[in-house]
């Protein structure tokens, strides 16, 4: 057997493990389904570039993403979203790296930094792997084929999905979405959990609810892609229900799994560093421009209503948690207007490109206070340790920003929203201006992200469990995760 039980030979079991995920996963790809041979390639198809994405409706869509002319190529569209690609990196590593490594205590910072580190390396090779095909190729409403399977067929000519950059950058630009979702959940685990089991956690889970949630959203004939032939269409901009609910949700089950850290309630467990974690939110808030700026696809002004919303809203929600700190008899905390700011950028992501900035800080405003309820009032009721509030900010804050893009949206500001929802440019989209439906819509597909996320989840972390445990032992907890599961130190304090 690959796995064992024994937390001595931790390294080697990882390795083993990791290896055998990469061959099976390999084997899997070059075979296809089981059951089927896999088919070569239909020859690519070209259409003009001028007309645009196709349309939603209709079902059972079965032909392969069309790719166009390379002369369809747009070098400021390019431009553009080559630099919102790295500007994604950057929110992973340095910022949410440092934003997540501050507020841990000072024998568990390199074990902080390491979980989001290695997920820069590990998703990149999975998504190359399988993990884009998955999530971008065509397949079934729930999940995508394998015909991108290890990049083939992606290369420099623009496809379907973003008309005027080459299809290598796009499947980069998404590629960066994958990596920073499962770092997200290490937060509600931080300080207690194997880096084996957080390794294998985080590719299993890219591939079982990242990537088909990122096809029922964004890929063509995804279930809940209101562009591109889904049944159920929803609103999602740049990853409020792929990124966000998915991965706040799949944090609170971990959490909850895993137990609590030893000593929580009775204890302090400070934030060892908030300096460290206001600049990892500083370079959130400036990636976040890429993250939902770049969504647009191109270097135009839904680009700029994305950025201009995105950074109304964060400001708003710093402020909302502020003010809600004040009102309940605190003191206006630091750590409470970084915490805030990302609550901000967590609601605003998936309606940044279909309402106005008014509204946008309207919507920041009620995910500020509502996250730091989440994270202060309903983590006290319920009693579990979400070490870093990974399911008060993102679970809580996309929810609440899923649910509100209903409300909020504006035809005016994406008329092609308006058009693939109500065949006209001016027709309404948000339940502020008469469409009751696409609200019902919205809630549909929060529902059904929160229990597929939380269920698959579940199965997975028991799953690995049952292999190699899920948890450091107390004896290693206590000493501190930075020196028995990497026999390094954060700080030389020797001369000290």
């Amino acid at each position: 057997m690959f796995l064992t039980a024994d937390p001595g030979t931790g390294l080697k079991s990882l390795m083993r493990s990791f290896i055998f995920i990469i061959a099976a996963i390999t084997v899997a790809c070059m075979v296809g389904p089981i059951g089927s041979v896999k088919a070569e390639p239909e020859p690519t198809k070209e259409i003009d570039p001028a007309a645009g994405p196709a349309k939603p409706g209709g079902t059972g869509i079965v032909d392969p993403v069309i790719l166009l002319d390379v002369s369809a190529i747009n070098s400021g569209d390019t431009a553009w979203m080559l630099m919102s690609t790295s500007l994604v990196l950057l929110m992973t590593g340095p910022g949410l790296a440092l934003f997540y490594a501050g507020l841990v205590r000072r024998k568990n910072v390199l074990s902080s930094l390491m979980q989001t580190f290695i997920c820069m390396a590990a998703m990149s090779v999975l998504w190359a792997f399988v993990g884009y095909s998955l999530a971008f190729s065509t397949g079934s409403p729930y999940v995508g084929g394998f015909d991108f399977v290890m990049l083939r067929g992606v290369g420099d000519a623009p496809c379907e999905y973003a008309a005027t950059i080459p299809h290598t950058l796009w499947m980069a630009f998404q590629m960066m979405f994958a990596i920073i979702t499962p770092a997200l959940i290490c937060g509600a685990y931080a300080e207690r959990m194997k880096f084996s089991a957080m390794l294998i956690f985080s590719s299993a889970w890219l591939l079982v609810v990242y990537c088909p949630l990122a096809h029922m959203v964004w890929g063509k004939g995804g279930l809940f892609n209101a562009f591109l032939g889904g049944t159920i269409p929803s609103l999602d901009f740049a990853g409020g229900t792929v990124v966000h609910i998915s991965g706040g949700v799949s944090a609170l089950v971990a959490a909850l799994m895993l137990g609590k850290r030893q000593g929580y309630g009775i204890k302090p467990m400070t934030p060892h560093s908030v300096v460290l974690s206001v600049i990892g939110a500083s370079l959130l808030w400036v990636g976040w421009f890429g993250f939902n700026g770049g969504s647009a696809l191109a270097a135009n002004a839904l680009a700029a209503n994305a950025l201009v919303t995105t950074h109304f809203a964060a400001a708003a929600a710093a402020l909302g948690w502020v003010a809600a700190e004040c009102i309940r008899g605190g003191k206006p905390t630091v750590l409470g207007a970084i915490s805030g700011a990302v609550a901000g950028l967590v609601v605003v992501t998936p309606a940044s490109g279909f309402t106005t900035p008014i509204f946008a800080m309207l919507m920041g405003l009620i995910g500020g206070v509502g996250c730091f309820w989440a994270a202060t009032s309903l983590k006290h009721i319920f009693g579990y340790d979400d070490s870093l509030d990974a399911f008060g900010v993102h679970g809580v804050g996309g929810a609440i920003g899923s649910v509100l893009t209903g409300v909020f949206a504006v035809s005016s500001v994406n008329p092609a929203a308006a058009i693939a929802l109500t065949g006209t440019q001016t027709g309404a989209i948000g339940l502020l201006y008469g469409n009751s439906g696409q609200l019902v819509n919205q809630i549909k597909a929060t529902v059904v992200t929160i229990v597929f996320a939380a269920v698959a989840t579940f199965v997975i972390l028991k799953i690995i469990d049952m292999f190699i445990g899920l948890r450091v032992s107390r004896e290693e907890e206590f000493r501190g995760l930075d020196l028995s599961e990497h026999g390094e130190a954060g700080y030389n304090l020797d001369e000290l």
